[in-house]
């Protein structure tokens, strides 16, 4: 394996709790069997009106966006389930939960696709 992907350690080692990784870009983390790369999406921080909201008064939605998927968990004969999301998809994720990551400034999320409360259809 190269050098390229590079996970921290875990708090209790005395880091911090979201993963980080070295990478050129989130592309080049692809999500193991069940699990699936979400990005939260971000609130508005301007009203219709023009006016700005401080951070402190905008909430964190629980809207994301799938970014990559993997291939399926098997079950118990040895077939593979196929993710019910896809790259693109909007879903509705857990307020906590998920395993965070960090490339550069952006923060991700990896959710096994059980954990996914809804698939949001527009």
């Amino acid at each position: 394996m190269s050098g390229a992907l590079t996970a921290s350690l875990s708090p209790a080692e005395g880091l911090d709790s979201a993963s980080t990784i070295a990478a050129k870009s989130i592309k080049a983390l692809a999500p193991l069997l069940d699990r699936v790369l979400v990005q939260r999406i971000k609130a508005e921080t301007k009203t219709a009106g023009g006016i700005f909201l401080p951070e402190s008064a905008v909430k964190e939605l629980n809207e994301a966006k799938v970014l990559a998927v993997g291939p399926g968990a098997f079950d118990r004969d040895g077939k593979r389930i196929a993710p019910s999301v896809q790259p693109g998809d909007k879903v509705l994720i857990p307020q906590f939960g998920g395993s965070p990551i960090k490339v550069g400034e952006d923060e991700y999320s990896l959710f096994r696709d059980h954990e996914l409360l809804a698939k949001i259809n527009e």
